[in-house]
């Protein structure tokens, strides 16, 4: 995996670098504001980008946002110390794959950054915990989504991975995608998030933040 690192802090960005290296990653750049971030993209071609949203020049959103315009192939995970949801949704807007906070542990952190390289949906507990102030329950009037449906975006609301989801169900991963796709016709949406939230206004699902401690990056 080769990442490229973007955060005004360069202790943080040693840190992360370190931790990358020891996990046999391999760390492309570094970048310590958003037009730097930008430009690295486009000349060392990584295949994901830990974005910080807050830097100097160039905030992460707009970075994000033509990094993906113009590298729709680069992943964007986005790790910062915000978590207020109108900054969340236009992280995820402008093309973001992920969103973590600075309390993530490392190795949630890099189970992230694998699962996005890997095509995994993603959707973290602490995310929907963060959206949850944004969410107004509407009437769902007809049933949108089928039982089925309904328990796999459940269990992805809950944290687990799609290839979690497919082994407790005992079907297979490309299936669960195939009811994803699915779920993102009924919902009108190609956002994970978005159809999580959608179906929580609608009261199909609930979300159940974790609260768990973990250790900080």
């Amino acid at each position: 995996m080769r990442v490229l690192l973007a955060d005004d802090h360069q202790i943080l960005r040693d840190g992360i670098r370190r931790g990358l290296e020891n996990a046999g990653e391999e760390v492309v750049g570094e970048a310590s504001n958003g037009e730097e971030a930008v430009t690295l993209a486009r000349e060392t071609q990584p295949d994901i980008v830990l974005m910080d949203l807050s830097m100097p020049v160039l905030d992460g959103v707009s970075a994000t946002r033509r990094i993906i315009s113009e590298f729709p192939d680069i992943k964007v995970v986005v790790l910062t110390m915000h978590d207020d949801p109108p900054l969340t949704r236009s992280a995820l807007e402008a093309g973001a794959s992920a969103y973590l906070t600075k309390g993530t542990s490392f190795a949630d952190v890099l189970d992230t950054l694998r699962r996005v390289l890997a095509g995994e949906e993603v959707l973290s507990p602490q995310l929907a915990a963060s959206m949850l102030t944004v969410v107004e329950a509407e009437d769902p009037g007809e049933e949108l989504l089928s039982s089925r449906q309904t328990e796999i975006l459940q269990m992805i609301a809950d944290g687990q991975s799609t290839k979690q989801v497919a082994r407790e169900l005992g079907i297979t991963q490309k299936t669960v995608h195939n009811h994803l796709n699915a779920i993102y016709r009924r919902l009108d949406t190609q956002s994970l998030t978005h159809a999580v939230l959608s179906a929580v206004r609608l009261g199909i699902i609930d979300l159940r933040p974790t609260t768990e401690d973990s250790e900080a990056v």
